[in-house]
């Protein structure tokens, strides 16, 4: 029997840092002692308002909240993917980024991804109507690939899911596996979370890791449904509702991914390839 070595937290984060920070702590006190890697979602550490997030952003590798997340990491020997927290820009000390971090499990930060795409949307009949992150945050302009114990992860950030591009230069530096830290709201979530990670995995040939909030916060209601689907999309794993870790091993998924690409050589076929954006390329020693 194969032991699980991915777990995603499904969280229900608000404007208590310390609250959220013991909640993922709950969970993974909780995972097997063969899980690898531990994914969070979007606003895993702080879910609320603007003023907020930009009291809260530290700079990378310095602040209480990565602290917390380096100790957690050091402690229970695990790799933690942050799907989200506000960071001071690298380019300019006056902005800040939603950003996703990766910490080793000595507590090293070995990635950093700025999210792309902004979530400036008006969708009626939803409870917050508005959405404007581009008034909170500078967008980032990278891509991040980096090698992890259990594959080499490529990065994103909720709304960009929406934007397939991004997926494919993920894929073509190397990604099998791809995170997708996410606070869907409820009324997209219900209408596009899995057709859209489905239609990621299959067009690219990856194994989609996808943690969400689920839940209120404040006035926004997410949609939850964390889900594993494997590159022929097929769901592997999904939570639907409960604050709570969903584990798996993604051995034989990985696996699959061989095979799959022999079949069908997507990436050798596409006549329709984007210059792609500058990469941070982090590598495991």
């Amino acid at each position: 029997m194969t032991s699980d070595n991915i777990a995603l937290l499904q969280l229900c984060s608000g404007k208590n840092t310390k609250h959220n920070l013991a909640q993922i702590e709950q969970q993974i006190k909780q995972l097997p002692n063969s899980v690898k890697l531990v994914l969070t979602p979007e606003n895993a550490l702080l879910f609320s308002d603007n003023i907020s997030y930009r009291n809260f952003a530290e700079s990378q590798g310095e602040g209480p909240l990565q602290g917390a997340i380096a100790e957690m990491a050091r402690h229970y020997q695990v790799w933690i993917l942050v799907g989200s927290m506000p960071l001071i820009s690298r380019e300019d000390p006056e902005l800040i980024t939603s950003s996703s971090l990766l910490f080793d499990d000595s507590g090293a930060i070995r990635a950093r991804y700025d999210k792309i795409h902004m979530f400036d949307v008006n969708i009626i009949d939803d409870e917050q109507d508005i959405y404007n992150e581009s008034s909170i945050y500078q967008r980032g302009e990278h891509i991040t690939v980096v090698d992890t114990p259990v594959g080499r992860l490529g990065m994103t950030i909720c709304y960009d899911l929406r934007f397939p591009c991004l997926f494919q230069a993920l894929r073509k530096q190397g990604a099998d596996l791809i995170a997708v830290p996410a606070a869907f709201t409820r009324l997209t979530g219900e209408a596009h979370w899995e057709p859209l990670l489905k239609a990621r995995a299959i067009e690219n040939q990856c194994i989609i890791l996808a943690p969400a909030q689920i839940g209120v916060h404040g006035q926004r209601r997410t949609w939850g449904h964390s889900m594993v689907i494997d590159s022929w999309g097929n769901i592997l794993q999904e939570n639907a509702d409960a604050v709570s870790a969903l584990t798996l091993n993604i051995d034989k998924a990985k696996e699959s991914l061989i095979g799959v690409r022999e079949q069908m050589k997507v990436v050798k076929h596409n006549r329709f390839r984007t210059s792609l954006m500058p990469l941070i390329e982090h590598k495991t020693k």
